[in-house]
């Protein structure tokens, strides 16, 4: 699956959000009858339907009102990531992660909490520590307890550690945690979160894993390593960052595999880019069609899981110039999400309603 690296992801997730809105052309002919919007997703499932979201965001009273219309579950897209919390001389910064809790607290929608360890984040003042094996281990205890603990009995579930698995299925990826507390920092991110927060429902989370199967499986024994050693983890999380080209099927066998170990499973990170892939001739239009149909295929495939084990479906974003993929260095032509850049549903939103409610209950 094409995929945009790792760097630029962060450096995507971290940019200044895009603002510009598309306009309308004005012409003299008949406009066709406008298609009523499909019923608030929330209303129509029997499992938590979430998006994320930063805090600038909630002063667009549009992006407010699709969120407060059709989401009870919300996650911090960035703000509650190291890279927003942990500052340069080792001082925790909550104002921002405090935002987004606060919002899902006054609209009564359920906080998944993310992220604790990733490889990806690379704070100075974990830097500073590198190669002082009982120093770094002091400070990542008390990173994880500060933080899990601070949202104690607020978040029903914690990304305690996300994407370990290296796309090319060779192994775990290396970071400054492994250099300097070994695999095992993965196995005690559990245990120290668990400790923070002993009711959040604690995930492993990762990507691609729908493209790739031998990364899924390595995924899957790494879930089974963790169980075997006491861990407590208690859920997986499958981003699903979907491409509009790729096959119909793929989804379905993802979390098909991903369930078999009995957990509760998070669709994580919904979006289905109609830019990634490959596209021979292939108009915008049947490219919004195709999204559809890859929304409606995960929403069939969650359904279809153990009621115990839908955790959620989250999407990540709301409108289309939302997404991190719309932001530099990309050129905001992807629309990846349910509503277009003006808040209007797209052909994938009808289609996520219509498969809610045929969920069962």
């Amino acid at each position: 699956m094409p995929h945009a690296t790792h760097l630029s992801r962060r450096a995507l997730l971290t940019a200044p959000l895009a603002v510009a809105a598309g306009c309308r052309a004005q012409g003299t002919a008949a406009a066709p009858a406008a298609r009523a919007d499909p019923a608030p997703f929330r209303t129509l499932a029997p499992f938590p339907v979430g998006t994320c979201a930063m805090s600038d965001q909630m002063q667009d009273p549009q992006f407010a009102a699709l969120l407060a219309t059709n989401f009870d579950q919300l996650t911090p897209e960035w703000e509650m990531k190291m890279e927003a919390i942990l500052q340069k001389d080792g001082r925790l910064d909550f104002t921002l992660p405090d935002a987004i809790a606060a919002v899902a607290s006054s609209r009564g929608m359920r906080l998944h909490a993310t992220t604790l360890v990733w490889h990806e984040q690379k704070a100075p003042a974990f830097l500073a520590l590198d190669g002082q094996t009982t120093r770094f281990k002091v400070a990542y205890r008390n990173y994880i307890l500060a933080v899990a603990g601070r949202y104690r009995g607020r978040a029903a579930g914690w990304d305690v550690v996300n994407e370990p698995v290296r796309n090319d299925s060779e192994g775990y990826y290396d970071s400054i945690f492994s250099r300097n507390l070994g695999p095992a920092h993965i196995e005690d991110a559990f245990f120290l979160a668990r400790e923070a927060d002993p009711k959040a429902v604690l995930f492993l989370n990762e990507y691609n894993l729908e493209y790739m199967p031998a990364k899924r499986r390595l995924f899957l024994k790494l879930a089974e390593r963790l169980l075997k050693a006491g861990a407590p983890l208690g859920g997986l999380g499958t981003q699903s960052h979907l491409v509009a080209s790729s096959r119909l099927g793929q989804v379905t066998e993802s979390l098909r595999d991903l369930a078999s170990l009995g957990l509760p499973i998070h669709v994580s990170e919904l979006d289905v880019s109609t830019k990634e892939g490959t596209y021979v001739a292939m108009g915008q239009a049947e490219r919004l069609t195709r999204q559809a149909a890859l929304v409606q295929e995960t929403v069939e495939a969650f359904s279809a899981l153990p009621a115990a084990q839908r955790y959620a479906l989250t999407v990540w974003g709301v409108r289309d110039k939302d997404a991190w993929k719309a932001r530099p260095p990309n050129d905001g032509t992807d629309q990846p999400l349910l509503f277009d850049a003006q808040g209007k549903a797209k052909p994938a939103a009808r289609a996520f309603a219509e498969a809610l409610a045929k969920a069962p209950r």
